[in-house]
């Protein structure tokens, strides 16, 4: 299944997929696609899979298969992060299942995060295959974790359970899977409609140093 969108009252809450979610880049269009429709639409965002994924990041059998366009995939996927990252509205991830690699790196980007209680793993598992991170996904997880959080995470492949994400503030709050997109709302919905161009400037400031980064071309 492609991402589908749908909003409750005011707030858009877009579903990834029910596979695995990779950035393909068919995804990452669908994705663009939609977000280019919710913040001129939504007073906020709640991003969420199907099933038992969040999201698997990269494709790398696309990525195998396409070798000479890895810089420019690379960077559409950083577009993506980045975009998240300063988005006009208030946005949280709702981590309903496995989250590894950019998969997680997505759900940083958001302002907040959710995770299911019972099922799961967050997981930045580069370190276990040999991809090391850019510059610029470095920057991003490193301005959203402490640093001794970020050393373990990024270092040892770590995967967090949803208690321990929460304990080592890779996500701010738990709930089952059937209340998980209802818990994303309640937190969402009092700080949701400020100023879209506002919270836009604000977050461009305060991550000016991870979009520099995230946006920087390799030669």
């Amino acid at each position: 299944m492609t991402a589908t969108l749908d909003y409750r009252d005011d707030i858009a809450v877009l579903t990834l997929g029910d596979d695995e979610n990779r950035f393909s880049p068919e995804w990452l269009e669908a994705i663009s696609t939609h977000l280019s429709e919710i913040d001129s639409t939504a007073k906020g965002l709640i991003t969420v899979g199907s099933g038992k994924f969040y999201s698997n990041g990269l494709d790398l059998e696309w990525l195998m298969s396409n070798g000479d366009r890895a810089e420019w995939y690379v960077q559409q996927v950083q577009d993506l992060f980045n975009r998240i990252l300063t988005y006009p509205l208030p946005t949280i991830a709702a981590v309903n299942g496995h989250t590894f690699g950019a998969g997680a790196m997505f759900a940083i980007a958001h302002d907040y995060r959710l995770m299911r209680e019972d099922r799961g793993y967050y997981c930045f598992p580069e370190v276990d295959i040999n991809i090391p991170f850019t510059p610029g996904m470095a920057a991003l997880i490193q301005a959203k974790l402490t640093p001794q959080t970020a050393i373990t995470a990024m270092t040892t492949g770590h995967r967090y359970s949803a208690a321990d994400a929460l304990a080592a503030g890779l996500v701010d709050g738990t709930a089952s899977q059937s209340e998980l997109v209802a818990a994303a709302l309640g937190r969402l919905t009092p700080i949701a409609g400020k100023d879209r161009g506002t919270l836009a400037a604000i977050k461009t400031t305060m991550y000016s140093s991870v979009t520099a980064a995230l946006g920087q071309r390799r030669n």
